[in-house]
């Protein structure tokens, strides 16, 4: 059973689990659940996805109910009216705030092919983060004899295709627990410690204004058991708690 954030006659918001593909897709042929069939067999109606989470990511997941709706939610990610804000564990110690503005192409691999007819033309992309706590351990991984990780609040402020995941990457920061942009030293080290086998990253708020109602729609989640249970250990208790609405603009 799929847990409901928040419903109404438009849509319907659940906190998709880690593991979970969103729909069905050419990569991972052999997965038979999707987000999108367990939620209408949940309300015995159709829904409609209108943006997506990576299978890895836990957290919230918007749908619409009627075509009319999707339409609507759709045009307002589009237009980057709809705020995320997400919160991932992280090798070593980032700056305590920052602006990642780093354009992207539609494909991180070179090997990888693009439909027909679809640019690789890098689009501006940009991610806002602030650093809520760190974490030292006595293990050597790479080439210090101990290894740093942060836990990171991120906002970011356009929707390009694994954008946080590779944004982190880029400055050098990457998300535990990622085995196509982190490190597998890393990763492997969580695993032995903590037994946690997902990507630790999750997208705890989603805020919009509703386009029907006119009103101000803020849904939240808490990180999933298996992330707050690996922040739990490494002393990130009050951290998680203070987690804020948001960035100063």
């Amino acid at each position: 059973m799929l847990e409901i954030l928040y419903q109404d006659d438009g849509l319907v918001a659940i906190h998709k689990p880690s593991g979970l593909l969103v729909h069905r897709s050419a990569l991972d042929a052999h997965e038979e659940r999707f987000a999108v069939q367990l939620l209408r067999d949940q309300l015995g109606r159709r829904v409609h996805p209108v943006h997506r989470l990576d299978k890895g990511t836990s957290g919230v997941l918007l749908f619409a109910l009627d075509k009319e709706s999707a339409s609507a939610l759709s045009r307002c990610f589009e237009l980057g009216e709809v705020e995320k804000r997400y919160t991932a564990i992280v090798r070593g110690h980032p700056a305590e705030q920052g602006c990642i503005d780093h354009a992207l192409s539609r494909r991180h691999d070179p090997a990888e092919r693009l439909p027909a007819g679809a640019s690789d033309t890098p689009q501006q992309a940009v991610t806002r983060y602030r650093r809520l706590a760190t974490a030292e351990l006595p293990y050597r991984v790479d080439r210090y004899p101990s290894s740093r990780y942060a836990l990171l609040e991120l906002w970011p402020l356009t929707g390009r295709r694994h954008q946080i995941r590779r944004h982190l990457k880029h400055i050098a920061h990457p998300i535990i627990g990622d085995s196509t942009f982190g490190k597998g030293q890393h990763n492997r080290l969580f695993q032995q410690l903590f037994g946690s086998q997902r990507l630790l990253l999750a997208c705890t708020r989603m805020a919009l204004t509703h386009p029907h109602t006119g009103v101000y729609l803020s849904i939240q989640a808490a990180p999933a058991a298996n992330f707050a249970s690996v922040a739990r250990a490494l002393g990130w208790d009050k951290a998680l708690a203070s987690l804020s609405a948001g960035p100063d603009s």
